[in-house]
């Protein structure tokens, strides 16, 4: 696996902390939990003493109002007694409603209805025909104690709570005694009993009779899923919902006068925050959530503090040691605990050996290295020093022949001497720069004047790709090179005096295959005949297919009636001996 997909694989990994908190969450998940649990449960109990409480509230602020409507029954059940006792029609009669509503600070009107709804007593005076107040018939009509809410002129401005009783006399209907309360003394009292509860007071079928905010918009505070009359079926109770405003609220219904008359309180959920209203169930609900991240990040800086920073410094410390930093000497982590001292006490012990070592590898290297260069230098002075003796060989002898023939050895020497030379300068020793050793022995072949021979004027064009090959391969690609430029100078086909041409090139044509192309021009009547030997012997064209074959190369050789080609195709890297080829013959 490559370096690249191995350190992408590492950062899909969770790294320490998020692990340690993956295992603080586990462990704190029972403790969480129970929080949750016992949150909830005060949530419930808070509820509960919020709906408790503003029951007894609401009784209490409606304290005042159920002993008015009380007494105002009670008078009325009073006058109806007296009523039986005279005539209704009788003077003494209105003396005593009105000593009634004269002795009460409460009542506005005081009077009696009869059977046929006439008022034939009041305690102002007043004489109506009722039968006409379409209004309040059906209520007139009523055999049954009730309460009226209704604006009358005769009973004063404005409107009035009446509490009606009916009057008999031996099973006989005689008619109906009155109580008047003004409507605006009960709403004050509502309105100064209880500033935080809003508060209602309504009949059995649902009509209001007092608010404890006598506007336009007092039936805002009734609740908006619910009906009156629905909530009097159910008696004294509590119960969560929304108002017709949409607000969360606590309300409660108490009785007033039993089976008649009853009360509506509401206010907001005590389980609320005064100043963030909505948001304190929540933030008792998440208070859990709240301490678990708490307690994660305490945890998280704390280990950080302990351990993770330190492991992130010695991950550094091997980094910078991967990259080539060897002065880790003085490095030391900052107040860590005793087991990280001594992991980075044996850090930096290794890094003292490992550079040690490779201090020595270094030198063993730079050693081998100078040998190996001095050895190249003494080669290539020896082959130099041969090539220097076979020259001075080569200028005494008189034979032609004999000449030609050192000629030849010698250019074979320059072109091993050439190999050494470049081994020698050159700055890597384990991959030589083909292009620049074929370089390098074709003008060396130019400089002694080896392709001149022929008194040829020959123009050479050279190609060389830049690779690299082994330095094995180096010695029969130079020699092969060598001898074929001579081959094609030798038979380039054109007269003494004219120019000839010859195109070297060496070329990549595959990623791991060479091809070195000596192509040189040739005359159409020139015989082929032994095309590859440089001295008549045969001996160049054994030597090329003896080079070829040490290059584990093929040859293909092309003629044509104005150029010949001479193609070597090998591979770039040298092959790799088996392992029995490699032992010693016996």
């Amino acid at each position: 696996m490559s370096e690249k997909p191995a350190a992408r694989h590492r950062g899909l990994k969770p790294g320490l902390a998020f692990r340690l908190a993956i295992v603080l969450s586990l462990a704190m998940l029972p403790l969480g939990l129970i929080s949750v649990f016992q949150t909830l449960k005060v949530l419930e109990e808070r509820r509960t003493l919020s709906e408790t409480a503003l029951l007894e509230q609401t009784q209490q602020a409606v304290s005042e109002t159920r002993e008015i409507i009380r007494s105002a029954v009670s008078s009325a059940h009073t006058l109806a007694v007296a009523v039986e006792a005279f005539s209704a029609n009788n003077d003494s009669c209105d003396l005593i409603m009105s000593k009634v509503v004269d002795k009460s600070d409460i009542y506005s009107f005081a009077g009696f209805i009869d059977s046929t709804l006439q008022l034939v007593c009041a305690s102002n005076g007043e004489r109506q025909d009722l039968a006409g107040l379409d209004i309040i018939r059906s209520d007139l009509e009523n055999r049954e104690p009730g309460i009226i809410v209704q604006p009358l002129e005769f009973i004063g401005p404005g409107s009035a709570v009446i509490v009606t009783v009916p009057v008999t006399d031996s099973s006989l209907h005689r008619g109906t005694a009155w109580i008047a309360i003004p409507l605006s003394q009960i709403n004050e009292v509502l309105a100064d009993t209880a500033s935080d509860v809003d508060l209602v007071v309504f009949q059995r079928d649902g009509d209001i009779i007092a608010t404890g905010d006598f506007t336009d918009d007092r039936r805002s505070v009734l609740p908006a899923d619910r009906s009156l009359p629905d909530l009097v079926d159910q008696g004294r109770q509590t119960f969560r919902d929304l108002n017709r405003q949409g607000n969360p609220r606590h309300f409660a219904v108490v009785p007033i006068v039993e089976g008649s008359v009853f009360a509506l309180g509401s206010w907001r959920p005590r389980s609320q925050s005064t100043f963030l209203p909505g948001y304190e169930g929540a933030i008792s609900l998440y208070f859990p959530l709240l301490m678990w991240i708490i307690a994660i990040a305490v945890a998280y800086i704390g280990v950080h503090r302990l351990a993770i920073r330190h492991v992130w410094r010695l991950r550094t410390w091997m980094r910078l040691f991967a990259a080539g930093r060897t002065d880790l000497d003085t490095a030391r982590l900052d107040n860590a605990p005793e087991e990280f001292e001594v992991l980075a006490d044996a850090f930096r012990a290794m890094t003292r050996r490992i550079s040690e070592q490779d201090r020595r590898r270094d030198e063993d290297l730079k050693e081998k290295t100078v040998l190996l260069r001095e050895i190249h230098h003494r080669v290539k002075n020896n082959l130099q020093l041969i090539s220097s003796i076979m020259n001075m060989q080569i200028r005494n002898t008189g034979s032609p022949e004999a000449r030609h023939l050192l000629r030849r050895v010698q250019d074979r020497v320059m072109a091993l001497s050439a190999i050494h030379r470049y081994l020698y300068l050159a700055r890597k020793l384990s991959k030589v720069r083909a292009d620049s050793l074929l370089e390098d022995i074709i003008r060396q072949l130019v400089t002694i004047g080896a392709l001149d021979e022929y008194e040829h004027r020959i123009e050479i064009s050279t190609s060389f790709d830049p690779v690299e090959i082994d330095p094995d391969q180096s010695v029969p690609l130079s020699l092969l090179a060598t001898e074929a430029a001579i081959n094609a100078v030798k038979h380039s086909g054109v007269e003494r005096g004219a120019t000839a041409w010859i195109n070297i090139a060496l070329k990549q044509v595959g990623a791991d295959t060479l091809n070195l192309s000596i192509v040189n021009s040739r005359m159409a009547h020139e015989d082929d005949h032994d095309r590859h030997d440089t001295d008549g012997s045969g001996l160049g064209s054994r030597l090329i297919q003896s080079f070829v074959s040490q290059l584990d190369g093929t040859l293909d050789t092309h003629v044509t009636p104005d150029r010949y080609e001479l193609h070597v195709t090998f591979p770039l890297s040298w092959p790799e001996a088996e392992e029995d080829d490699a032992l010693p013959a016996k």
